[in-house]
């Protein structure tokens, strides 16, 4: 089979195949961030951090990756993408690199602060603007809302592929192959190995899309930017208070679950995230991007809130699938909706001027969390987590119900 040929089986129709080799680039980081966001919070506990320490790593995590991702808007113009995306790469390979081979606090911090760990179910990491431009330079109109969920799809499949592997330090340790706490830096070691590949594909020659428009600061759509980063960032908050790392760390002072159990679970949340993104292009072409994202959002908070309020591990977890269900239909029609506002050359400042605020809300979320596990208030994160979300929701609609989308360009 031709490259080209391959390439057509990734992407949809009407769709330049160079986006083929951002789908999978995708898929292979987050199959790694999957088992990471399920393996952190187990990994940080056997070191002897407690659970303020699980959050303070998910804080200075996702404010690293903001800082990372205000200086890629404010000067990323000035060097070409695809060495941009090579260098995240690198950084991907040193993350993993660190995190296997050192053990103490400070050094540990450091390195998440710099590096690309992602403790949250969506892609935080500065990797997200640069793909993100690249993809809607590769599409217009419908395609580009089905090539995002596609782009989505892909990163929820390998993610969940990715929580299953979290089960293999435990599976291994009972067989007596190996001490769990040494399969778990293995698994950080792999970490690394997966930012070698990524790196090889961005450093291919020809991967830059064909119909590449010349990037420009926000002017225009400035304003529509602005208001958007604001509402984007509360819903960022509220998921900052439960980032999956933090959710498995809820599980296992909450039920006592177990790492294989809570990677199976992890899986199936997966699987069914993946689902959702898939359906999310259809319903949009049926009832528009806004009406997709905030209709299928808002009973996904019920269900969190439900949750958490629930009296025994199978009814939460039963309520959690069904979030899960929904709850990420938005990611793909968040992300074609804000590609679709603004013009064709202000698309990449725009995908990292709405990604900034969001990743520096949601940074203030896990250390908020992990003080309230910590002083025993463990259903107040999933509960205020729901309501914030709730609330976004029906200021979004508010703000945007009335304007309407570029499809074309």
């Amino acid at each position: 089979m031709s490259r080209s040929a391959a390439a057509s089986l990734l992407v949809p129709s009407g769709v330049d195949a160079g986006a083929a080799r951002v789908l999978v680039a995708r898929a292979l980081r987050s199959f790694g961030d999957g088992y990471v966001a399920v393996l952190l919070p187990a990994y940080l506990l056997a070191l002897g951090f407690s659970e303020l320490g699980v959050g303070i790593f998910g804080t200075v995590t996702l404010f690293g990756s903001a800082i990372a991702t205000l200086s890629l808007g404010a000067f990323g113009n000035r060097v070409p993408e695809h060495r941009l995306l090579a260098a995240a790469a690198f950084l991907m390979v040193l993350t993993g690199a660190g995190f296997a081979g050192l053990s103490t606090f400070w050094p540990l911090l450091v390195v998440a602060f710099f590096g690309t760990l992602n403790p949250s179910g969506g892609d935080v990491s500065v990797f997200l603007p640069l793909e993100h431009a690249r993809l809607a330079s590769c599409s217009s109109g419908d395609a580009r809302t089905a090539l995002f969920a596609r782009y989505s799809l892909a990163g929820s499949l390998a993610g969940a592929l990715g929580a299953l592997a979290a089960a293999l330090p435990e599976w291994v340790s009972s067989h007596g192959r190996a001490e769990q706490l040494d399969f778990m830096r293995a698994m950080f070691w792999a970490y690394a190995l997966i930012g070698v590949a990524v790196w090889l594909l961005y450093r291919v020659p020809g991967n830059a899309p064909k119909t590449a428009i010349r990037q420009a600061p926000l002017k225009a759509s400035r304003a529509i930017v602005v208001k958007l980063a604001a509402l984007f960032s509360v819903d960022a908050f509220a998921g900052g208070l439960l980032v999956n790392s933090l959710l498995v760390l809820w599980l296992f002072e909450r039920f006592g679950m177990s790492l294989s159990a809570a990677a199976a679970f992890f899986f199936w949340t997966g699987i069914l995230s993946a689902g959702s993104q898939l359906a999310a292009a259809p319903i949009a072409r049926r009832f528009g991007l806004l009406n997709t994202m905030v209709f299928t959002h808002i009973p996904a908070s019920v269900f969190l809130i439900a949750a958490a309020l629930s009296p025994n591990l199978e009814v939460s977890l039963a309520f959690l699938l069904l979030r899960s269900a929904l709850s990420q239909m938005d990611v793909p029609t968040r992300s074609a909706y804000v590609m679709a506002v603004v013009t064709p050359a202000e698309r990449p400042a725009a995908a990292s001027f709405t990604a900034v605020p969001r990743s520096l809300a949601a940074a203030a979320g896990p250390a908020l969390t992990g003080m309230l596990f910590s002083a025993g208030a463990l259903a107040a994160p999933l509960i205020a987590c729901g309501v914030l979300k709730i609330a976004y929701d029906l200021a979004l609609l508010a703000a945007f119900r009335r304007t309407a989308p570029n499809l074309e360009d």
